[in-house]
C-alpha cells in the first residue's frame, strides 16, 4: 500500500466522495425523467423499470469483478479509467433516439460504475489508520451515497425542465473529467497485499444468477408470473446461484469467499445494507411518479419535493455513525430498518390528495432517518470482519449488496405496482368498451392509460376514468409500500441477533478471530 505524504486522508476522501456522487446519482437522476421518457420513447411500466435497472443490474453484477481487478491493477488506476468510460457512455446515452440505444448506453454506464465504486471504499479504508477517523470517513462516504440518491431527482428535475432529457446524462462528463484530474494529484495508488487470479467462472455464474432473477421479476407482470419464460428465468437464477456457491467453495482463492457469510456480523450487515437500498430505490421509483402523475408537479417540482429526504440524510448519516460507536451497531442498524419499515407502512395511507406538508413530508423524513442509521454502521461491521487481504473483496460485497438491493427494490416494488395497477385499470376502463389493443396499452403505464382515455373523447365515463386511473395508481403504490415495509421490519428484527456490538478494525481480523469476538 502506498500512502501520500503531501495530502491528508481527508483530502483523499473528498476526491473519492466526488467519484461516489457521480456514479450513485445516476441511479436516481433518471427517475423524474421517467414520465418524459415514457412520452418521448413510448416506454411501458416495464420499460421504465428497465431504464432504471439497466444501469443498476450490470452495476450489481460486475462489482465483485470491479473489486478484484482494482486490487490487482491498482485501485486509483481502475477508478480513473472507469470514470473515463463512464463519461463516454454518458455521451451516448444523452444522444439516444430509441429505447434500445438508451438501455445499451445505460448498461455500459452501469458496468463502468461497477469498477469505480469498490475502488473508492477500498481507498477510504486504506487512507485511514485510526479507527475513530475511519468510522467518521465511512459516515461521510455513506452520507455522500445517500445524498446522491436523494438529490438525483432534484438535479434531474432541474435539467429536464430547462433542457432536453439527454442533459441528465451529459452532466456526468465534466464531473468525471475533474475527478480524474484530482485523483491523479491527490489520491495515492494502492493494491491488495495478496493478488488472486481472475475468477472468470465465478464472475459468469454470479452475473447470470443476478441477471436472470431481476429479468424474471421485472417482466413477471407483463409476461405472466406463471408463464414458462418467467418460471425458466427463476430456475436459471436458482441453479446459477447454487453452482456459484459450489464453484467458489472449491477454489483455494475465490473471488467471493462463501465462508464469509458464515460470520453473523458479515451476513447481517450485508442484509441490512441490501434491505435499506431495496426500500429506498423502490420508494424513489414510485414517489417521483406520484408527485408528477397524481399531484401534477413538474419534473423540477417533483425533485424539489424530495429535498427533505436529502437534508435529513445529510445531517443524520454522520450522526448515526457517532451514535453507533456509543450505543452499539446492532441497536442503531436494527432500529434504522424498523424505522424505515414503519415509514413505508405509513405511506400506505396516502391518498390522491394527501397533504404534502403533513403525512407525505413527515413520512419521507422518517424514512431518511431510518436509512441514515444503517449505511455507515453496517459498512463498519462488514469491513471490520475482514482481513487486510479481503478488503477489496469486502468493499465489492458491500457495494454489490447496495446495488443488488436497489435493483431488486425497483424490480420487486415496481412489479408489484405494475401487476395491481394493470388489473385495476382494466376494471376502471371497462365501461369505455376499448379495443383489446388500446386496453393492453392502457395497462402498460399510467401515462399510456391517460393517453388512451384522452383519445376516447369527452363523456361522463371518461371523466370518471381519469379519477379511477389515479386510484389505480395509488392501489399499486400502497401495495408496493407494504412489500417494502414488511421486508425492512423482518430483516431489522432478525439482524439484531447477529450484528456485532461494535465493529472491529479492518485488516486485523485474521482467520475470523476478531469477527468471532465481536459477534457475541
Amino acid at each position: 500500500m502506498v500512502r501520500s505524504r503531501r495530502h491528508s486522508p481527508w483530502s483523499i476522501l473528498a476526491v473519492l466522495c466526488i467519484a461516489v456522487l457521480i456514479v450513485v446519482i445516476d441511479n436516481t437522476i433518471v427517475n423524474v425523467a421517467l414520465p418524459t421518457l415514457s412520452a418521448k420513447l413510448n416506454a411501458s411500466d416495464s420499460g421504465l423499470q428497465w431504464i432504471v435497472d439497466s444501469y443498476s443490474l450490470p452495476f450489481a453484477g460486475l462489482l465483485l469483478a470491479g473489486g478484484e481487478l482494482s486490487d490487482r491493477w491498482g485501485r486509483r488506476r481502475v477508478m480513473q479509467i472507469s470514470l473515463l468510460f463512464f463519461a463516454a457512455f454518458s455521451l451516448v446515452a444523452a444522444e439516444s433516439h430509441s429505447m434500445t440505444q438508451l438501455l445499451i448506453a445505460r448498461a455500459l454506464m452501469g458496468a463502468s460504475a461497477a469498477f469505480i465504486f469498490p475502488a473508492t471504499l477500498s481507498l477510504v479504508t486504506t487512507a485511514f489508520d485510526d479507527l475513530a477517523d475511519r468510522a467518521k470517513a465511512y459516515g461521510i462516504w455513506g452520507a455522500t451515497a445517500g445524498i446522491a440518491i436523494a438529490i438525483g431527482p432534484i438535479a434531474g428535475g432541474y435539467l429536464i425542465d430547462h433542457f432536453w432529457f439527454g442533459s441528465v446524462f451529459i452532466v456526468n462528463v465534466p464531473v468525471a473529467c475533474v475527478t480524474i484530474a484530482l485523483a491523479a494529484y491527490l489520491v495515492p495508488e494502492s493494491r491488495a497485499p495478496v493478488l488472486r487470479r481472475v475468477d472468470l467462472g465465478g464472475l459468469f455464474l454470479g452475473s447470470v444468477a443476478i441477471s436472470a432473477l431481476v429479468l424474471g421479476i421485472i417482466e413477471g407482470s407483463s409476461w405472466g408470473w406463471l408463464s414458462a419464460k418467467v418460471f425458466s428465468l427463476f430456475v436459471i437464477a436458482v441453479l446459477s446461484l447454487l453452482l456459484f456457491g459450489i464453484y467458489e467453495r472449491r477454489l483455494s482463492d475465490p473471488m467471493l469467499d462463501i465462508k464469509l457469510f458464515r460470520r453473523g456480523a458479515f451476513s447481517a450487515a450485508a442484509a441490512a445494507i441490501a434491505t435499506s437500498f431495496f426500500c429506498l430505490f423502490g420508494f424513489v421509483f414510485l414517489v417521483t411518479q406520484y408527485f408528477q402523475l397524481v399531484h401534477g408537479f413538474s419534473p423540477l417540482s417533483a425533485g424539489v419535493h424530495t429535498l427533505p429526504f436529502a437534508i435529513v440524510t445529510m445531517i443524520a448519516t454522520p450522526v448515526g455513525a457517532v451514535v453507533a460507536l456509543r450505543i452499539g451497531i446492532r441497536w442503531v442498524v436494527s432500529g434504522g430498518l424498523v424505522i424505515m419499515g414503519a415509514s413505508m407502512a405509513w405511506m400506505t395511507q396516502f391518498g390522491t390528495h394527501a397533504d404534502y406538508w403533513g403525512p407525505v413530508v413527515i413520512s419521507m423524513m422518517t424514512l431518511a432517518v431510518g436509512f441514515s442509521l444503517i449505511s455507515s454502521p453496517s459498512t463498519s461491521a462488514l469491513m471490520g470482519s475482514l482481513s487486510s487481504a479481503q478488503i477489496g473483496a469486502g468493499a465489492a460485497v458491500n457495494e454489490t449488496t447496495r446495488e443488488l438491493g436497489g435493483t431488486l427494490g425497483v424490480a420487486v416494488v415496481g412489479s408489484v405496482f405494475s401487476s395491481l395497477f394493470g388489473h385495476r385499470v382494466a376494471e376502471v376502463l371497462a365501461p369505455l368498451d376499448l379495443s383489446h389493443h388500446n386496453l393492453l396499452a392502457a395497462q402498460s403505464s399510467m401515462q399510456a392509460a391517460l393517453r388512451v382515455v384522452s383519445q376516447a373523447g369527452p363523456s361522463k365515463e371518461t371523466a370518471a376514468s381519469y379519477h379511477g386511473i389515479s386510484l389505480a395508481f395509488m392501489d399499486g403504490f400502497h401495495r408496493g409500500c407494504v412489500v417494502a415495509a414488511a421486508t425492512a421490519i423482518v430483516v431489522g428484527v432478525v439482524s439484531f441477533f447477529y450484528l456485532p456490538r461494535q465493529a472491529a478494525t479492518p485488516g486485523h481480523t485474521q482467520h475470523g478471530t476478531t469477527a468471532h469476538t465481536h459477534s457475541a
